[in-house]
Formats: structure tokens, C-alpha cells, sequence
């Protein structure tokens, strides 16, 4: 059985979907963050079946809780001091969205004038559809 310490400071991201973890990984940008990282792929879950586990040391003020629960709102946030979890972080749809995901619209602004930020607004909780703030462009989350 394979066995990964427990970490002391920082937090652990828990029920994220089997095989999202990289892509977590890398919407989070833990690879620009000078902290240790743990990715758990597939472990079993008895809720899920499988899931994935990231374990980070480093301060949970550092992630983008947005992006996070932009990503899957379903994932437990449980942060961590000296090596016991203090506090569990609900996540939710964020409201509004920045250069998370890009417009495909060609005759968006944002295509023009690439240097503006890439805006998207929560139009339909029950769906999870998000607008592009400026030409109103439809993206279903569903397709990330």
C-alpha cells in the first residue's frame, strides 16, 4: 500500500474526480508555487468509487479559490495546521470568473485587444453556464 505522509502546514484538496488532478494541478499553478505537492490518482473512494487527492504544503491563502470551485465546486478543501485540519472550505460557483477560460467568439473584442482580461460571469447557476462579459458568448462548463 503505497503511503504519503501527512503534511504539517497547508491543505489537502479531497473528492476530486478520478484523473482531474493534473488539471487541477495545473489551473491552480502549484507549479509556479515554491511548495510540495502530492497527487493521489485513483484512490478508492467508497462516495465516488475513485478519486483524486492533492496535498499541497504551503498557505491555502495562496489558492485561487474561485478557480477552484469554478472547476468543481464538489471538491472538499480541508486546511491544514500543525498536521491537523482545522477548517473545511466549502466552494461554490464563483460569480465571475478572470483568464480562466478564453472567448471563441473571432469578433469578441478580447480577440482584438488581446491584453484585456478574459471575463466570464455566472449567467445560469442550475447549469452552469457562464457569459463572456463583453459579447456575451456562452460557455457551458460542462465542456471544460
Amino acid at each position: 500500500m503505497l503511503n504519503v505522509g501527512k503534511i504539517e502546514e497547508g491543505f489537502v484538496l479531497d473528492h476530486i474526480q478520478a484523473g482531474m488532478a493534473m488539471s487541477i494541478y495545473h489551473h491552480l499553478q502549484l507549479d509556479k508555487l515554491d511548495c510540495t505537492v502530492a497527487i493521489i490518482k485513483n484512490a478508492r473512494s467508497d462516495k465516488m468509487g475513485k478519486k483524486d487527492i492533492l496535498k499541497v504544503e504551503c498557505d491555502v491563502n495562496m489558492l485561487d479559490l474561485d478557480v477552484l470551485g469554478f472547476i468543481d465546486h464538489n471538491i472538499t478543501v480541508n486546511v491544514i495546521k500543525s498536521g491537523d485540519i482545522v477548517e473545511k472550505k466549502e466552494l461554490k460557483l464563483p460569480k465571475q470568473i478572470k483568464n480562466v477560460i478564453h472567448c471563441k467568439n473571432p469578433r469578441c473584442i478580447t480577440s482584438i485587444e488581446q491584453e484585456l482580461p478574459q471575463i466570464f460571469v455566472l449567467a445560469d447557476p442550475n447549469k452552469e453556464v457562464y457569459r463572456c462579459k463583453y459579447c456575451e458568448e456562452k460557455f457551458d462548463k460542462q465542456n471544460l
